[in-house]
């Protein structure tokens, strides 16, 4: 990761000011600490001052002047360039490890076109994609954005509609079906009618819900501002107490120094950071800490189908014929020459020897190709091509389970036909099973038919299934689990699946096969597309969150002790630092441990603790 500028003098301040620290404290010499003191003591002064000022708002920065100030009047500024330099490294790891995410709705904006062609009285003209009304008439080129809703009148295509409906497979269009804003007429030119004005389109809806669809859960707040006003009351009342009781003003500032909450301030950060460490061996970026923070709590895991639990690419599953080899080879040389997604999966999936010539070669629209191969009339496509070059069919099995099947004919003779589908990810059905025993309830959302979506949802053992979802659907689906009571985290890979992204508590992305829009909106980011890794996501989210706990417990009751020996006077201001500054070091060292985390069968056993369970007991996994 690259540091900003800002942080490049950050580190630079606190390096610094932990050599001349050390220096100090090796030589003796005691002037030392004056860099560390101004170089990380400032920064805090005025953090501490504009809080107060602005914001009326004590924090732990309040404390923290006060031990500081303390410390310098009463001489030991050793002890105030100490706590300076600790609180300096806290504030730094808590700014390094929380990043805020910004989504990149420009990219969404530069799908749709800026001109369109508009037919009027007989003549295309090119106009502004704003001036479109509705009703106007317009044509479609191959290769362009469609630039609103509407409904073809004349001519079939292919569309390409992954933008809205994350599906992998094109949809062949014919007259008087509907075509959206945003996604891609790839092959057949046509004229449509629009139904919509671009403002009003479906991609227009698509990215005012990526602007509006944020997660309404608040963001990790800094462990140690949460005690800060509680613990500046009672450190400063036992100082003053102490002082009228004893006039003794070495321990009043021992007090304030023993009680400045360094181990409290460290406890977020490292742990968060080590967890992070943890994840980027795996693959897992995470944008921030108040994505592990929720996830702990998630019980509800919305899967999208396309390129999440599949591969979100066609593949050859099954061939029909009795000469398959034969078949294969005139199959794959005829759709060499295609630029079609299905094409290029039967390319890609041939293992045979070079390909053979092609002439004549003609693309069907909506059917599928033709050409001629060594002197014989080779047709590939659906039964709508078969019937109108008057092939007689066979192989008249139905296609199963969202399977698209292609015929091959040679000189008007059948040969057989291919299957082609999307095909499950090899590590779909394990990552549900370990998230079962998480208690993490799992849900399909897709845009695919409902044959499609219950046939890979009974692969994966996933009963509760939604099909044929638009954008809207799967956000909505969301806000409605979300106001049931479940923490919900949402994992999916297209431009379609970023508004349920940030609807949802966590949003969780595909990185190599995911849109940026997708990434940029999600909070996590799986790099290697290896959905078998969530189970450890959450699990070394839950244990994160159980490490801080500990950690605060650790450093209050460590400054409540040390408080204690303050008063009675068996601490010195120097001892009083160096002991609170021993609590940072064990809650360093055990927030480390994150960084060799795998999870094992106790983070199973243990998921009741997170209150899953409850939100499952009338809920289908």
């Amino acid at each position: 990761m690259k540091f900003t500028r800002e942080q490049k003098m950050d580190l630079t301040r606190i390096l610094i000011s932990a050599v001349t620290i050390i220096a100090s404290f090796i030589l003796s010499l005691d002037y030392l600490a004056w860099i560390a003191v101004i170089l990380c003591g400032m920064p805090i002064f005025k953090e501490c001052i504009e809080g107060l000022i602005t914001e009326f708002d004590i924090k732990a920065d309040l404390l923290v002047s006060m031990a500081i100030i303390a410390s310098i009047i009463i001489g030991e500024v050793f002890a105030a360039g100490e706590i300076a330099t600790i609180m300096a490294i806290g504030g730094f790891l808590e700014e390094y490890t929380v990043i805020k995410t910004q989504g990149r709705i420009e990219e969404l904006v530069n799908i749709i076109p800026q001109v369109a062609t508009r037919i009027k009285n007989g003549i295309e003209e090119k106009i502004s994609v704003e001036n479109v009304c509705v009703g106007d008439i317009l044509k479609v080129l191959p290769g362009e954005n469609i630039p609103t809703d509407g409904v073809i009148i004349a001519g079939e295509t292919s569309i390409d509609q992954s933008t809205l409906t994350g599906e992998s497979i094109p949809v062949d269009k014919k007259e008087y079906e509907k075509v959206y804003s945003g996604t891609i007429n790839l092959y057949g030119s046509f004229t449509m009618k629009t139904t919509k004005i671009s403002q009003e389109s479906s991609l227009q809806k698509l990215i005012r819900l990526v602007e509006s669809s944020k997660p309404e859960n608040a963001k990790i707040v800094r462990t140690a501002d949460k005690w800060a006003t509680m613990i500046v009351v009672i450190a400063f009342t036992a100082a003053v107490l102490t002082y009228l009781f004893t006039f003794e003003i070495s321990r009043s500032v021992t007090i304030l120094v023993v009680f400045c909450p360094c181990a409290l301030v460290l406890a977020t950060p490292t742990a968060i950071m080590a967890a992070i460490g943890n994840l980027t061996k795996y693959g897992i970026l995470v944008k921030d800490g108040a994505s592990l923070e929720e996830l702990a709590h998630v019980d509800e895991l919305v899967f999208d189908k396309t390129g999440t639990l599949t591969y979100g690419t066609p593949k050859v599953v099954n061939v029909i014929s009795n000469c398959p080899q034969e078949m294969m080879y005139l199959l794959t040389s005829l759709e060499s020459r295609s630029e079609h997604p299905l094409a290029k999966a039967i390319v890609k999936d041939y293992e045979g020897d070079d390909l053979a010539e092609v002439s004549d070669f003609k693309m069907h629209i909506g059917k599928g190709v033709s050409g001629n191969i060594n002197g014989s009339k080779v047709i590939a496509g659906n039964r709508k091509l078969i019937e109108s070059e008057d092939i007689p069919l066979e192989y008249f099995q139905e296609p199963q389970n969202g399977e698209i099947e292609m015929y091959v004919a040679k000189d008007w003779e059948i040969m057989g036909k291919v299957y082609l589908a999307d095909t499950l990810r090899e590590t779909s059905k394990q990552a549900i099973r370990n998230l079962k025993r998480l208690r993490v309830k799992t849900t399909l959302l897709t845009g695919d038919n409902e044959k499609t979506a219950n046939h890979i949802a009974e692969q994966v053992k996933v009963r509760n299934v939604k099909s044929n979802c638009l954008p809207e659907d799967k956000t909505e689906y969301i806000k409605r689990e979300q106001m049931l009571g479940h923490k919900v985290a949402m994992i999916g890979d297209g431009i379609n699946d970023a508004p349920s992204l940030r609807k949802a508590n966590v949003g969780i992305a595909m990185g190599s096969v995911g849109s940026d829009i997708s990434v940029e909106a999600a909070n996590i980011t799986l790099i290697n597309d290896n959905i078998e890794d969530i189970p450890h996501l959450i699990g070394i989210a839950r244990q994160t969150i159980r490490i801080i706990s500990t950690g605060i417990g650790f450093a209050l009751s460590l400054n409540i002790i040390a408080m204690a020996l303050a008063i009675s006077g068996l601490l010195n201001p120097i001892e009083g630092a160096l002991i609170h500054n021993i609590g940072s070091v064990i809650v360093i060292i055990y927030s480390s441990t994150l960084v060799n985390y795998k999870i094992s069968k106790k983070d199973y056993k243990g998921a009741e603790k997170f209150g899953v369970t409850k939100n499952l007991n009338n809920s289908k996994a």
